[in-house]
């Protein structure tokens, strides 16, 4: 349907700092030496988003939309681009 808006995610909620490990993971697969940074931890704001998880419903409903993998999954195989893209020696192949 045109001139509508669908929010395309995996239909699942993860941590921050779940993120943060998932994300280091599958980059240092790529790169070994990478060195990652621990997250920095701070006093929630006015107005922050503690919890959120995409509602894929509509997606799902109109377009037939199902996601085909899981935040871990797409992380993994987006790791190649984003590690081809850091400066330094280039990313395993």
């Amino acid at each position: 349907a045109l001139n509508q808006v669908y929010n395309v995610a995996v239909g699942d909620q993860t941590s921050l700092k779940g993120l943060h490990e998932m994300l280091a993971r599958a980059l240092q697969l790529q790169c070994p030496a990478l060195a990652v940074a621990a997250p920095e931890h701070r006093d929630f704001r006015a107005g922050d988003v503690r919890h959120s998880r995409a509602d894929i419903g509509k997606a799902a409903r109109q377009l037939g939309f199902a996601p085909r993998h899981d935040i871990g999954g797409g992380l993994k195989l987006a790791a190649p681009w984003f590690a081809a893209r850091l400066p330094g020696p280039p990313p395993r192949a």
